[in-house]
């Protein structure tokens, strides 16, 4: 599903402008995506619960479309867990638009996840796991490579994408299941399984159970996860944009301007805040 932003000029913009008007919005309807169109869609996001950033992403079209959203994020959620980690709401409204991943579900309503073949080759290693007939973990790992390529490799990749992410897992969860689940990343935040145990759950399989739940169970991991490393959360708090970056997206963070884009994201939720 399209995502429509402030500047958009097309004729989805159009369609927008007209359904918000259904809500009463009261928009001259001339497919611009302007001022007066992103107050009217933050207007109905904060109507229906949702995160008030307004952009008119999947999310925000399928309320509009009288679908369910009772699993997707809403703005207290966000609320929420800015108070828990001590943070002004634009910080983590800033940290949602930039790191997470926008949509926490596939419309087949499964979680979000992409499976790392390379760290399933790690997590056999790390659990000991043998085949029958071989005599070292090692051995195994060779075995199952050889096999199996596209579960378990030396290299990360292999990439499906959408629901067949979720068929590469069924197939490494034959393996091992343990291994398997705590070998791909779930949600919103990308959060890969092998975390579990240092954010606070019984089990990977309770992990991933939460991230099945809900796009606030998804959130509720990111915190976990902020918590868990001191250093991250101090940068977080203090807005040192490039360190937490860094800490979050690896070294590589400045390719793809992470820091840059979440110090704008954070300026204009203050002005916006400020405005209100």
């Amino acid at each position: 599903m399209t995502t429509l932003r402030p500047d958009d000029r097309n004729q989805a913009v159009l369609i927008l402008q007209k359904q918000l008007n259904a809500q009463g919005a009261g928009l001259y309807p001339d497919g611009h995506y302007g001022e007066s169109t992103e107050q009217a869609v933050q207007a109905f996001q904060r109507r229906a619960g949702l995160v008030a950033d307004g952009v008119a992403g999947p999310k925000t079209l399928a309320a509009l479309a009288g679908q369910d959203t009772g699993h997707l994020l809403k703005q207290r959620d966000l609320e929420q867990a800015a108070e828990r980690l001590g943070l002004p709401l634009a910080s983590v409204l800033a940290v949602n638009r930039v790191e997470s991943k926008g949509e926490g579900f596939l419309p087949n309503g499964k979680p979000a996840i992409l499976f790392e073949r390379h760290v399933m080759r790690e997590r056999l290693l790390e659990h000991r796991y043998t085949l029958p007939g071989l005599a070292s973990p090692e051995a195994t790992v060779e075995s199952l490579e050889t096999r199996y390529p596209g579960l378990v490799n030396t290299r990360p990749g292999g990439y499906a994408g959408g629901v067949a992410e979720h068929q590469r897992l069924a197939s490494a969860r034959q393996i091992h299941d343990t291994a398997a689940l705590e070998s791909a990343s779930w949600g919103l935040f990308q959060i890969m399984g092998y975390h579990w145990q240092r954010l606070g759950y019984a089990s990977v399989q309770e992990f991933a159970h939460c991230m099945a739940e809900s796009e606030a169970r998804q959130l509720e991991a990111f915190v976990r996860f902020v918590e868990a490393d001191p250093a991250l959360h101090k940068a977080l708090q203090g807005r040192r944009w490039a360190e937490f970056a860094k800490r979050y997206n690896g070294p590589a963070y400045g390719k793809n301007l992470y820091d840059v884009k979440l110090a704008r994201a954070y300026a204009q939720f203050c002005n916006e805040e400020q405005a209100a």
